[in-house]
């Protein structure tokens, strides 16, 4: 049933955009990190901030009605549940992952001009710098799988390896999900060099560094580890055009053994295209960031990975975000 749009509701979904670029002003910034637990002046948070008095006491006052601050006496405070979540520290932080999606915010800025010259948006770098943005897309993808990847996994019917091959692994999440699901598996990350030390540092902090081998590489340009017979593909496919997807699966297949698997985790699209919702708009996420990324069906993931050499594609995890799962058998 089509939705019964109106003018009011209409301008209240072009508003939408407001609440939306406060948080990622004050995530770019790190405001709720430079307010900490005390109470503060507008003047006090700017000389913190290093920013200027007027547009921090408007940021300021704006986040209040929304209530992401208290105001109380010309003094602002963070809400508890906000610095649980909005810090860097916080104990449920998902302070990567907006940062993340103030990136996004800029580039969906560039909405129009993308349709209409067929180009990505122009890189527009945060006030804090393209590298601490790099950090912040890996942080923001551990941010979002790390509280589901182990119900994930479960829920995966038994795929039984004795070497797992993730490809474009990050920091390792979803490694670290495989491994305590089987414990006597061991691992590869392969993915690009300044990712690897990432990855380094979290599998440390577990003590898993012993049963993963890190491998720096670009899965573009360069051949996959061989000697696992499982590959774990995940929110990769979604970056690629077709033909650069078959490449990929190409690639896999050479690394793998004669009946070794490949698992890929991704939207799944209905063959209208315009569910799930969230894999639509998805793919409009890819419109604006990348040359040839979008989102797929089964059927063309299925025919691309025959394509490659594979057989027995099955999707054996349904899910209306990123987590649908195919799995696949080396012929």
């Amino acid at each position: 049933m089509s939705k019964p749009w109106t003018a009011n509701s209409i301008l209240e979904l072009c508003r939408t955009f407001q609440p939306a670029a406060l948080l990622a002003a004050a995530v770019d910034l790190e405001l709720f990190d430079a307010c900490g637990c005390a109470r503060l002046t507008a003047d006090q948070i700017a000389r913190r901030l290093r920013c200027d008095r007027r547009g921090v006491t408007q940021l300021l006052d704006a986040l209040a009605a929304l209530q992401l601050l208290h105001k109380r006496q010309g003094c602002y405070t963070v809400p508890a549940p906000v610095a649980r979540v909005l810090t860097r520290t916080g104990a449920d932080s998902v302070l990567a992952m907006a940062q993340h999606q103030a990136n996004c915010y800029r580039y969906w800025g560039q909405l129009a001009r993308v349709i209409q010259s067929g180009q990505p948006a122009i890189r527009v770098p945060s006030v804090r710098g393209r590298v601490q943005d790099a950090a912040a897309f890996i942080g923001a993808m551990h941010d979002l799988n790390g509280r589901i990847a182990d119900q994930v996994v479960a829920e995966i019917p038994a795929i039984l390896f004795t070497r797992l091959l993730d490809v474009g692994g990050a920091s390792g999440t979803w490694t670290i999900a495989w491994l305590r699901a089987q414990p006597n598996a061991t691992a590869i990350i392969f993915d690009l060099p300044h990712v690897i030390p990432l990855a380094r540092r979290r599998l440390t902090q577990l003590g898993l560094q012993t049963r993963v081998q890190l491998v720096a590489g670009d899965f573009e340009t360069d051949a996959l580890p061989t000697g696992c017979d499982f590959a774990w593909v995940s929110a990769i496919v979604h970056q690629n055009s077709r033909p650069q997807n078959r490449q990929l699966f190409r690639k896999v297949w050479r690394a793998l053994p004669t009946g070794g698997q490949i698992s890929i985790r991704d939207f799944v699209m209905e063959p209208t295209r315009t569910a799930p919702q969230a894999g639509a708009l998805f793919a409009v996420n890819m419109l604006v960031h990348t040359d040839r990324g979008g989102t797929f069906t089964f059927s063309e993931l299925r025919a691309d990975l025959v394509a490659a050499g594979f057989g027995a594609v099955k999707m054996v995890r349904q899910d209306p975000g990123m987590s649908a799962v195919i799995v696949a058998r080396k012929k």
